[in-house]
């Protein structure tokens, strides 16, 4: 037994720890007669990897490639791999993921789960909507292949479906032509949530990547930058070398708190306001620009923090996120990693899959106990009304009620699960 924690480092609860590293061996690793999950990497932000007191499969030993085709692009790997070393192994030979998250430090088994979603949704989905087939091993020992046309009620359960109808052993996902790693990209400032849509709007016909930082703190009026980028050919440039930094040490307090937050916020509105404009960037600084900061969730401090991520419909998107941000504002809480960014008129694949048509807005904040809990406890009631719905793999805290609400296939879901796994996540939100 020894303590773990997920991205948010809300707790550090006891987990008995199996390693998982022959896939072969997988099926009859997990089929112990106890509860467990599977663990990855440990980017989840809340308690969705988690099982305290219980049994976590470690799949980062399930790490190997075993084929890839770079005719057409069809790579099958096992599902500890990150999905950083698949870009490294297949973007110098023309090939790209086609969906990524905001960090590639995480494992194409947890992609999967949580059905992650990248800058271009509306051109190219979620990632559930690239994978061919996968493996599956229950914990009665079963192993289960599936795809989009192969058992796809399983496939479709198992997307998005948050690790509980088994664990993942291998996937094979369709990746996409690239000239070669570099994007072009520009930076527009916005000052009201009128122009934030009307540049998401304009900008889906001939932007693959859209995407906005949004400052929380200047209420409703919803002043940000807005990004977009298309992959661009540039052989005559050099991939920068820069060396990332590590947040060192866990302060005694938040550095993300009243007195920081607003200043920052400004300067940094302010600064990238005068380096707006076209320019080419390499993949990694624009779609991962976090992961050049080491554990950056060290600066919230010894208690942690939460990220609150929704997705509500498009026709009442502006005025519930405004809402959201007048509550925000209001609190005096707050992130400075704060994204706001439409998805596209496409319906998930996956029965619990996060994505949906509509505006989505995700911030972090500092752990500040009944304080913040009351702050989410409206933004509940705003995302509610709008019939939006809560992102499971950056939930900690979501009610019952409001994830039942958000997921309309949830009973459908229930009978592809495996009764051997639990989760913390699924404990609370399920039941068991």
């Amino acid at each position: 037994m020894r303590p773990v924690s997920s991205w948010g480092r809300l707790s550090a609860e006891l987990h008995e720890v199996v390693v998982l590293q022959d896939p072969k061996r997988a099926a009859t690793q997990i089929a112990c007669g106890l509860a467990g999950i599977a663990y990855g990497n440990g980017r989840s932000y809340g308690d969705v990897c988690l099982n305290p007191n219980g049994i976590l499969w470690q799949t980062r030993g399930l790490d190997h490639f075993i084929a890839f085709d770079p005719e057409t692009g069809l790579l099958q790997c096992e599902a500890g791999v990150l999905l950083r070393d698949i870009q490294r192994l297949v973007i110098p030979r023309g090939w790209m993921l086609p969906v990524t998250p905001g960090t590639q430090l995480i494992t194409v088994g947890g992609a999967i789960a949580n059905d992650v979603h990248g800058k271009n949704h509306h051109a190219l989905g979620s990632f559930g909507d690239h994978v061919r087939r996968l493996q599956l091993a229950r914990t009665d020992g079963e192993l289960i292949e599936c795809g989009p046309d192969l058992k796809p009620d399983w496939f479709d359960a198992t997307v998005g479906g948050l690790g509980l109808t088994g664990v993942i052993v291998h996937a094979e996902i369709q990746l996409r032509r690239v000239p070669g790693p570099w994007l072009e990209t520009e930076t527009v400032p916005y000052t009201s949530l009128e122009e934030f849509f009307a540049l998401a709007d304009g900008s889906e016909a001939g932007w693959e990547h859209t995407v906005s930082w949004i400052d929380c703190l200047a209420g409703e009026t919803g002043r940000g930058l807005f990004m977009r980028g298309n992959t661009a050919l540039a052989n005559d440039r050099t991939a920068p070398q820069g060396r990332k930094l590590t947040m060192p040490l866990v302060p005694p307090v938040s550095l993300v708190n009243r007195l920081s937050l607003r200043p920052f916020n400004l300067a940094y509105f302010q600064l990238k306001k005068r380096q707006t404009g076209r320019t080419l960037a390499h993949y990694e600084s624009f779609f991962y620009p976090l992961d050049n900061l080491l554990e950056w969730n060290r600066m919230y401090g010894p208690k942690g923090f939460y990220q609150y991520q929704s997705v509500v419909p498009r026709e009442v998107g502006q005025d519930a996120t405004a809402a959201m941000l007048r509550e925000i504002s209001r609190s005096g809480e707050g992130s400075f990693l704060a994204v706001l960014k439409t998805f596209g008129e496409r319906q998930p694949r996956g029965m619990l899959s996060f994505p949906r048509p509509g505006v989505t807005l995700a911030l972090d904040f500092p752990n500040r106990g009944e304080q913040s809990h009351k702050l989410f406890e409206r933004l509940d009631a705003i995302v509610r009304e709008a019939s939006g719905r809560l992102y499971p793999a950056k939930d900690a805290r979501m009610p019952r009620e409001l994830f039942e609400a958000g997921y309309p296939r949830l009973q459908e879901f229930l009978r592809y699960r495996d009764p051997g796994i639990s989760s913390a996540l699924s404990r609370r939100l399920m039941g068991y």
